[in-house]
């Protein structure tokens, strides 16, 4: 079996890797009758050089490869016919804008396996950035805040900066960050932007004592906000039922609004899906007492749960400012009453040597093995494999016209 690493060909660039070159050298010790290949990149955090001192194959060509793994959605030009691919496709939730790039799967007769859909039998995933962007976003919101109000600068992550240099630069400037902060959510990109705040020191307080607070806190201070604290049903008799919020979200409202009226800072890190409540909606974004004035929205839902999102925001052009006059977008940190709003949607690119160490662990515990070993009728691979040589599996059949089949 010959296994290739494909160069990142998505816009815009993303810099990570599946396997980072020492992850390379051990599988290769575990598993010495397969052979890896590199493909040649020019913009990936480690270096053609780092590989091939290590006795890995660099090359530009990797078409003699059975399966290639990438991060991002693989360039239509690039797809090789009838060869198996891994990556994160987002196709499943039939997103219209890869739509050609499902049917040219298929057309190719291409295998498909989506890194989002390895989860183990309590469907917990297996291999996911969630905890980074959580961790990145937070920094980026910081910086922001450091921005807008003269209080102090954070550096511009660049190709090699680390989870190291970033707790660090964040430790030297935690004694000026005087605001209250609202994190939503309780997954895995919450937890990422709570790790931050309490390597901030940061002051946690339960989501009813963070509401009496006074005004202003000479430190920082935060909560944290789960689904039950978000929504409450429609009828103020009953309680929140998470299955029965699953179940029909058009019964319940939002609660967000009193938190909105006394936050500077809100970290959006939690699950939204259309038709569930709006919390930051026009009418609260029209209350002259809402008070946030930064939002790291680092789920990146546009115009979903929170409206001031309206676009997506890159890693060059973080920021961008939304009008509370005009209710539209304005230059980052423009005059007037605005929200600077970070909204990057590839947060965890900023630190794209240690994520990808940490992503190419989690492969090589739980997906290597069972594409090496070839064992394709194992749950785990069925559940993340879409295509079979150009054809829907069985779990992806809801897909047939998406796909032009």
């Amino acid at each position: 079996m010959k296994i290739g690493i494909i160069r990142e060909t998505k816009s815009p660039i993303d810099n990570r890797v599946a396997l980072a070159p020492e992850q390379i050298v051990s599988l290769m010790k575990r598993y010495p009758q397969v052979e890896f290949l590199v493909q040649s990149s020019d913009i990936r955090a480690y270096h053609d050089e780092e590989y091939s001192s290590l006795g890995i194959t660099v090359a530009d060509d990797i078409s003699c490869c059975d399966v290639l793994f990438g991060i991002k959605e693989a360039d239509i030009a690039t797809l090789i016919p009838g060869k198996h691919y891994v990556f994160f496709g987002h196709i499943a939730k039939k997103q219209s804008y890869n739509q050609p790039l499902m049917r040219a799967m298929v057309q190719k007769g291409i295998t498909f396996s989506d890194y989002e859909y390895f989860v183990d039998d309590e469907n917990v995933r297996l291999c996911a950035f969630g905890w980074w962007a959580g961790v990145v976003g937070a920094y980026n919101s910081f910086r922001a805040y450091g921005l807008k109000y003269g209080k102090f600068e954070l550096p511009k992550p660049d190709l090699k900066f680390t989870m190291e240099k970033l707790l660090g630069r964040l430790s030297d400037v935690a004694h000026l960050c005087d605001c209250r902060v609202v994190v939503t959510g309780n997954g895995r990109v919450s937890h990422g932007a709570q790790y931050v705040l309490e390597h901030m020191k940061a002051v946690r307080v339960s989501p009813d004592d963070y509401l009496s607070l006074p005004g202003h806190q000479d430190s920082l201070t935060y909560t944290v906000l789960n689904l039950g604290d978000l929504v409450g049903h429609s009828d103020s008799s009953k309680v929140f039922d998470r299955a029965d919020f699953k179940n029909d979200p058009s019964a319940y409202v939002s609660r967000f609004a009193p938190y909105g009226r006394c936050t500077d800072m809100l970290l959006s890190c939690h699950f939204w899906a259309p038709g569930q409540p709006v919390y930051l909606d026009n009418e609260l974004l029209n209350d002259p007492e809402m008070s946030i004035r930064v939002i790291g929205d680092i789920t990146c839902d546009i115009k979903g749960s929170i409206l001031s999102t309206v676009r997506s925001s890159t890693h060059d052009e973080p920021f961008y400012d939304f009008s509370l006059n005009t209710m539209d977008e304005c230059p980052a940190f423009c005059d007037g009453d605005t929200i600077t709003v970070m909204a990057v949607d590839t947060c965890p690119n900023a630190l794209a040597l240690d994520t990808s160490r940490y992503f190419g662990e989690t492969l090589s515990e739980h997906v290597f093995p069972l594409i090496i070993e070839d064992r394709m009728d194992d749950p785990v691979m069925e559940r993340a494999t879409i295509l079979k040589k150009g054809m829907l599996t069985e779990r992806y059949e809801y897909l047939k016209e998406y796909a032009g089949l």
